[in-house]
């Protein structure tokens, strides 16, 4: 289809094709291409299948990057010893205050177990009943942001100052005893303890934050919105799980997964309509020449 003969000097035919049949397959090309970035409504099935899975894959790949521990604990020293460079090295003394208030710190080590997972799923639903429209650009946000960070956990393996040699932060989990960290007691065996660099728990907050800013319209929500990444901040610091430059690596791999969706949709996930477009009617194909 879409070829013709053409008749050489030698008397051979060879195989040409036709302008016709090539525009055909350019228009085809733009229109598959357009298909797929235009937001369709999600389908319950596929997004819950796909959240599980990508959280499965994502748990898998950071808990299968060797540890380096050596390593870890001399990235932790540099990083350390930089932010007192900068007169910002106050994880510490938060650490430290925090800690001597018991029903603060057990609130903040239930709030790093289990927030960054319950309120990232619970904006994920909001996004897939009221913004259907703005729902697949939006989650590749979040998807692209944690598929660079696990290329930060591999290439620059960090302890987390908790674990630091010579430092004295507090463990505030196992001091409190409280459940939640898999990076603790028990459970340590589970996860990657050295994968502190970037920080997800800042990543995933603050594109709760920043999505629920820009697509709420009640204003005293949009505020709980600002204030969710910046009361993880607070926490990440406060049970020594963190440094601050971890949350500078964390808004670092946001920022690419926004780029990404940009690039891929042609706008912010904000700007897209908010309801799926009715699907377009394919375009008819020219009728041959006479």
């Amino acid at each position: 289809m879409g070829e013709m003969t053409v008749t050489t000097l030698e008397g051979r035919q060879r195989p040409t094709t036709s302008p016709i049949a090539g525009e055909q397959e350019d228009r085809n090309g733009r229109a598959f291409l357009r298909r797929l970035r235009t937001p369709r409504r999600p389908r319950l099935w596929f997004e819950i299948l796909l959240i599980a899975v990508s959280y499965w894959t994502y748990s898998l790949v950071r808990n299968a990057v060797p540890e380096q521990k050596s390593q870890a604990l001399r990235n932790a020293d540099w990083i350390w010893q930089a932010e007192q460079h900068l007169g910002i090295a106050v994880e510490q003394s938060v650490n430290h205050a925090v800690n001597s208030v018991s029903w603060l710190i057990v609130g903040m080590n239930y709030y790093y177990a289990t927030l960054h997972f319950v309120v990232t799923l619970g904006v994920l639903v909001w996004l897939f009943r009221k913004h259907p429209g703005r729902y697949a650009a939006t989650r590749m946000v979040l998807f692209a942001t944690t598929a660079v960070a696990l290329l930060g956990y591999y290439l620059y393996p960090l302890a987390p100052p908790r674990l630091m040699n010579g430092q004295d932060f507090i463990d505030t989990v196992l001091v409190h005893q409280t459940w939640g960290s898999m990076a603790s007691g028990d459970l340590k065996h589970m996860s990657n303890q050295y994968a502190a660099m970037p920080s997800m728990h800042i990543g995933w907050s603050l594109w709760c934050g920043l999505t629920i800013f820009a697509l709420a319209s009640v204003p005293w929500v949009k505020v709980l919105g600002l204030l969710y990444p910046t009361a993880t901040l607070i926490v990440i610091v406060a049970t020594a799980n963190h440094f601050w430059l971890d949350a500078v690596g964390g808004m670092i791999c946001l920022a690419f997964g926004f780029a990404v969706a940009w690039l891929w949709y042609g706008a912010q996930p904000h700007k897209l309509p908010r309801e799926v477009a009715a699907p377009t009617p394919p375009e008819p194909a020219p009728a041959p020449a006479a």
